[in-house]
């Protein structure tokens, strides 16, 4: 089951190792899967779409908590802060995203 935006523009594919990597221990049961943006989409589907590029700045001195999550998923309603969104997105996708802690 896929989200309307990731069912129109996210492909979902299986990565497997190519020759050239070093061969790593077998681990039963483990595949790698990601959400792809298809042809013409993209990975964010509706934040400050205005402008060139999102980037955000936060100094750690400035930080409210000890432990503060930045969402990484692009489906936050509180973006740049992760609010749990992806929980919703990779059970969709099939994804496994998940945000960016950062300690002060």
């Amino acid at each position: 089951m896929a989200t309307p935006f990731c069912a129109a523009a996210c492909r979902l594919s299986v990565v497997a190792p190519t020759t050239a990597q070093a061969p790593r221990p077998r681990r039963r049961g483990l595949v790698a899967v990601r959400a792809e943006a298809g042809a013409g989409g993209g990975i964010n589907p509706a934040i400050r779409k205005e402008e060139d590029k999102v980037v955000d700045t936060v100094l750690t001195g400035e930080l409210a908590k000890p432990l503060t999550a930045y969402c990484r998923c692009w489906r936050s309603g509180t973006f740049p802060l992760c609010d749990g969104a992806h929980v919703k997105h990779n059970k969709a996708t099939g994804d496994n995203v998940g945000p960016l802690l950062v300690k002060k």
